[in-house]
């Protein structure tokens, strides 16, 4: 083994020891908040026979207070509401009326693919097998081929009678039948299975539909529609698993992002009804047997880095049948597909280059997992800490990263803006003794003819510090926050060095430890330029379907904790000074955005950010009204990608409120 070999092995153990402390400290950081809130509750000091009645309150609390506030019991209640008036859109409410039927069946496309719809049959119970066929039967679309290829046993002879009852039906109605059939000598498996459907396949489109679920009628209408006006090669929708076999029983609704890698990655978010063009599997597999429980994870990792053109149709358009024994029901009916879904994302990032990463099961669920991605070198990061005054702030935040930070390769530069206290200069003079600490003095452009300082400018500061600082990585820092995982620099690291990533931002708690960012979303909120997802959920919510849990793709991440690499913020002009205080981050993430960059939100970096400490509040008064006028100006100069809606959320989400609650009727379409 040589040195260089010797070199990155005890560099990955270096890794996997922060990576373990940071969830050590995690954890403990958990239980003390927990026991000081029991310690510091009056009721602990009654005497033992009112323990039971003081354990009962407290877990009362617990769930008071993971809804936010006394009030949030009321708001869940509202929330459950409004879901349920909501969910009554998606089921067969949405499904074509007569009229829509005729527009969509009588529909001429300059192109009209076939698309062949495998569907490997096991032992399939016969109401489940006809919910299906028929599913497919009512497409408005009609150029279509139902290939099936049938691996049940023996017992099971009822499968093969009923799919040829339909194929005899089919031809007396048409003269030819669009379902294929072919009863195989052996079970091979779900791999097996469709890959021998795909034998039987003539489409110049294919489309993979297990044989106990159900597709809306209109879904490869929408298909053929996408692959006309945008050239899809590669289509999914949004999906709901249903019980009782009442596609109206939905339990969980999965409204999915448009394409996004990372999110891929850490979990097949885009599972049914994938349907892609049969020349992406030129020299390739379809379903490979290794990554049986977990080949369609494989597969779409593999055929979606060939495609040229992923689109995705924001509609609940599959629907997953929930029964025993099914992966919609319980991951552990098929522990195996942990394992391959495991491998599917290994195979996967080999192919792309990344070496020595770890593949870890998050709290979320065991398929979704949290990558380690190694760092490469040793890079040194410049922390940029604008501040004026708040002693109590800046001393916090500094303290917090030389005591916390396991990487050791940084810089701190504070930017001194206009500050008038005695008590921050004799701390300045305390950090200068530092060698890892830098003071530069940003000095405000006066008016010449009045004499008056320019007002407070967030951009021009942090653009100020970034030319003093001397880091290949560039880490935005707001003076009112408190680092809390001790590996945060690594975890942040780790995404930025990635050549298609610029922006990177950690997730941010208020001291009471609800979310105060988790990414951004554009269009959130009453101004509609942009907000925080998840906005005040306490620390332990999983987020919607599991994304407080993994590092995912996001159109903006805040400026309070920001790292970028140097070349990058200057390619793309630093901060844009014409956002003061306001929005200029956003501005930012988008610019290189534009430029062909992924931003990146990693929930394993974890900070306090006691949030505008530092200037206030944009409530009232002249903040008010600054923050209008840069919400006019972001409204304007991002009108076109505002009104396309975010990617990395859902249309069928409101944008009034944070916490994914679905659009309602009287929000507009869904």
């Amino acid at each position: 083994m040589d040195y260089r070999e010797l070199y990155e092995e005890e560099h990955l153990k270096c890794a996997d020891l922060a990576g373990r402390v940071a969830e050590l400290e995690a954890e403990t950081d958990d239980l003390k908040f927990r026991l000081d809130r029991i310690r510091n509750n009056p009721l602990w000091k009654a005497s033992k026979p009112l323990r039971v009645t003081m354990h009962f309150c407290i877990r009362q609390v617990n769930r008071i207070r993971n809804q936010g506030s006394v009030g949030g019991v009321f708001r869940k209640i509202a929330q459950k509401k409004r879901e349920k008036k909501a969910m009554a859109h998606f089921g067969t409410e949405s499904f074509p009326d007569e009229e829509q039927r005729k527009i969509e069946s009588k529909a001429v496309f300059p192109v009209m693919p076939k698309i062949s719809i495998l569907v490997p049959l096991y032992n399939t119970p016969e109401p489940f097998l006809r919910e299906m066929t028929d599913s497919v039967l009512a497409q408005t679309y009609g150029n279509w081929e139902l290939c099936l290829a049938d691996g049940s046993d023996d017992a099971h002879p009822e499968v093969g009678r009923i799919v040829r009852e339909y194929i005899e039906k089919e031809e007396a109605k048409r003269g030819a039948s669009r379902i294929v059939y072919k009863k195989l000598a052996e079970n091979r498996g779900i791999s097996g299975n469709t890959n021998e459907c795909l034998t039987l396949a003539t489409g110049e489109y294919i489309g993979l539909f297990d044989h106990d679920d159900v597709l809306h009628p209109s879904v490869l209408y929408e298909y053929v529609k996408a692959i006309n006006e945008q050239g899809a090669d590669y289509l999914y929708c949004d999906e709901t698993t249903f019980r009782s076999g009442d596609i109206n029983r939905m339990l969980t609704m999965h409204f999915k992002p448009d394409y996004a890698i990372d999110n891929l990655r850490a979990n097949n978010y885009i599972c049914h009804f994938s349907v892609f063009k049969k020349e992406l599997l030129d020299g390739t597999e379809l379903f490979r047997p290794q990554f049986d429980g977990s080949q369609d994870h494989d597969m779409i990792l593999r055929l979606t880095d060939r495609a040229k053109k992923i689109v995705h149709i924001p509609r609940l358009m599959y629907y997953w049948r929930c029964h025993e024994g099914s992966t919609a029901s319980n991951i552990e009916a098929k522990p195996y597909a942990i394992e391959a879904a495991r491998g599917a994302v290994a195979d996967h990032l080999r192919r792309h280059g990344y070496k020595h990463f770890r593949i870890t099961s998050t709290r979320a669920f065991e398929t979704i997992f949290k990558i380690r991605y190694e760092i490469e070198g040793n890079p040194k990061v410049s922390i940029i800490i604008p501040n004026r005054d708040h002693f109590e702030d800046l001393s916090r935040c500094v303290t917090s990263i030389l005591e916390k930070s396991t990487y050791d390769n940084f810089e701190i530069v504070i930017v001194e803006n206009n500050s008038r206290e005695e008590k921050i200069f004799e701390y300045y003079k305390q950090l200068s003794e530092n060698d890892k600490i830098t003071i530069v003095t940003y000095k405000p452009e006066e008016d010449g003819s009045s004499g008056k300082k320019e007002p407070f400018n967030y951009s021009k500061v942090n653009n100020f510090g970034a030319k003093a600082a001397t880091g290949e990585y560039l880490l935005l820092l707001n003076n009112d926050t408190e680092v809390i995982t001790v590996n945060w620099i690594e975890e942040m690291l780790m995404y930025a060095q990635r050549k298609d990533v610029a922006c990177v931002g950690a997730k941010l708690y208020y001291p009471d430890k609800t979310i105060q960012h988790a990414g951004v979303v554009l269009g959130l909120g009453a101004h509609r330029t942009a907000g925080h997802s998840h906005y005040r959920q306490h620390r332990e919510n999983l987020g919607y379907m599991g994304r407080l849990c993994y590092a995912q793709d996001v159109s903006a991440v805040t400026g309070a904790c920001l790292m970028v690499k140097r070349s990058l913020f200057e390619e793309a002009g630093g901060l844009g000074e014409d956002f003061a205080v306001s929005l200029n981050d956003v501005d930012f993430c988008l610019r290189l955005r534009e430029l062909g960059y992924l931003n990146v939100f990693t929930p394993f970096a974890e900070l306090y950010h006691y949030e505008s400490a530092s200037r206030g509040t944009d409530l009232s008064g002249e903040n008010a009204e600054r923050y209008n006028r840069e919400s006019e100006y972001f409204r304007k100069k991002w009108k076109a990608v505002l009104d396309a809606g975010d990617p990395y959320y859902n249309p069928n989400f409101s944008l009034d409120r944070s916490d994914f609650s679905l659009k309602l009727p009287e929000e507009g379409e869904i």
